[in-house]
């Protein structure tokens, strides 16, 4: 009895050695998979931008797959985003940004906008304006490419910007959609200018309070286009930006001729306007200076009611 006792005191004890070696085993083992699980959901968080709970919950769906979580999220957030912006619809958006590209002979100017200043400095708000300025400008090259050389300048409303593609992928309205199921405000794109010019000719273009982080294209509440011939050499950069400066600053609503003699303060032609960089001469005396002559502008506001919106 008591040799039987002994072993079995004997075998318990090795018995909770192995279970307890096991227990910590396991307990340690839990521990690595729960850093990676964490070190997975930090990187998805920080990648998509969605909520820490949305993040775990997508990685536990999928096993911890990133790839699988990460498209899981985008396409919840665009269902969503859907579903907000047909809540959202009747909220108005007048802040946002315009944002700008020029290259060598084409340039593109979009506006679109949200609900508060706050997202407008969202670094997702920007890649959607980002996004818009270049399917934009996809959509001017291609259609370019079947009309005659010369001076094009196209405009594009909301409705007819939605239908643009990102490439081979999703349409405009898809990125508005999964932007607003990310930053839950209505946004909307507005509007769009695409200008393409012959060789000898420039563009010019100014963005007032420019906050974008995206190097590509300019973004700000204010933008300007404007079309132009001649300048001195080396200096008609300089001239472009001048230009854009003075249509932002003060806001002509038609070009006007070289000839037309201004008409004070309330003076609404480009040419005729005392010139924002020197006021001692007009938009037209300064040109002359520098043998140059404008040819054609474009000014955008974020935010500006036209009468068509009015109506």
């Amino acid at each position: 009895m008591k040799m039987f006792k002994c072993a079995f005191r004997a075998a318990a004890a090795n018995a909770f050695k192995v279970n307890h070696g096991s227990l910590q085993q396991s307990v340690h083992t839990g521990g690595q998979l729960f850093a990676a699980d964490k070190a997975l959901l930090m990187k998805l968080r920080k990648s998509t931008g969605y909520t820490f709970i949305n993040c775990k919950k997508a990685l536990e769906m999928f096993d911890n797959d990133p790839a699988q979580a990460e498209s899981w999220l985008h396409e919840q957030a665009q269902k969503e985003g859907w579903s907000k912006a047909n809540k959202l619809e009747g909220r108005k958006a007048k802040e946002g940004l315009i944002g700008v590209f020029v290259g060598d002979a084409a340039a593109v100017m979009v506006e679109v906008n949200c609900e508060t200043d706050f997202v407008a400095r969202n670094d997702k708000f920007q890649q959607l304006v980002k996004d818009v300025t270049f399917a934009t400008l996809d959509h001017h090259l291609q259609s370019r490419n079947q009309s005659k050389s010369g001076y094009v300048k196209n405009l594009l409303a909301g409705d007819e910007l939605s239908r643009l593609r990102l490439g081979e992928g999703a349409t405009l309205a898809d990125s508005v959609a999964l932007t607003i199921g990310r930053l839950g405000e209505n946004m909307s794109v507005k509007r769009a200018v695409m200008v393409g010019v012959p060789a000898e000719w420039r563009i010019g273009s100014y963005v007032h309070g420019n906050v974008g982080s995206q190097q590509e294209v300019a973004m700000g509440r204010y933008g300007a286009l404007v079309i132009f011939q001649g300048g001195k050499e080396g200096e008609q950069d300089m001239l472009g930006r001048k230009l854009g400066q003075h249509v932002v600053g003060e806001a002509p609503l038609s070009l006007g001729n070289m000839d037309d003699l201004p008409c004070g303060e309330s003076e609404t032609r480009l040419l005729p306007q005392t010139f924002l960089a020197d006021p001692s001469r007009t938009v037209a005396e300064f040109l002359r200076g520098q043998q140059a002559k404008v040819l054609d502008f474009v000014r955008f506001q974020c935010g500006e009611t036209s009468d068509k919106d009015q109506n």
